[in-house]
């Protein structure tokens, strides 16, 4: 293990009927040859809350700084992170609208995660046979799921 080797993190979310369904996230985290899943539900949420909780329970993980790959699939939570973010919290978390930003909340936190980490964010287009993110999209499924028979 050197530190260039870098935490590769996938992660996924869904909520079905979207929104205020039940829910679910994970997330896998993979360093060298370990993999670490990760995952949960909640009885009423949205898709977008769910790919943020990914986000930040995977990130919560990590025991230290660390240089990551992250591969989402949704790009509400890449181009949030990425760029509409600073615009955000210029505007007093306002949208371009004038409008309060939804998931405010999970943005302040994985917001505060992600200045813990040197991180470079990738999409990757869901359900086009990426190994990783087809298994996060089935663990986030059956946590959804989970979730559903919990209600």
């Amino acid at each position: 293990m050197t530190d260039e080797t870098p935490v590769i993190i996938y992660s996924d979310g869904s909520a079905k009927p979207n929104p205020d369904g039940p829910g679910g996230w994970a997330a896998l985290l993979i360093y060298g040859e370990h993999e670490k899943p990760i995952s949960g539900g909640e009885s009423r949420t949205t898709n977008n809350r769910m790919e943020l909780t990914a986000a930040i329970k995977a990130l919560e993980t990590l025991k230290r700084r660390c240089r990551i790959d992250f591969y989402t699939d949704s790009q509400y939570l890449r181009n949030g992170i990425t760029s509409w973010i600073a615009g955000w919290k210029r505007n007093g978390w306002r949208t371009s609208n004038k409008q309060p930003v939804l998931n405010q909340d999970l943005w302040v936190q994985l917001d505060e995660l992600t200045r813990q980490h040197d991180i470079s964010w990738h999409w990757t287009r869901g359900h086009a046979g990426n190994h990783y993110n087809e298994r996060v999209d089935q663990m986030a499924a059956a946590a959804r799921e989970t979730a559903r028979r919990s209600r």
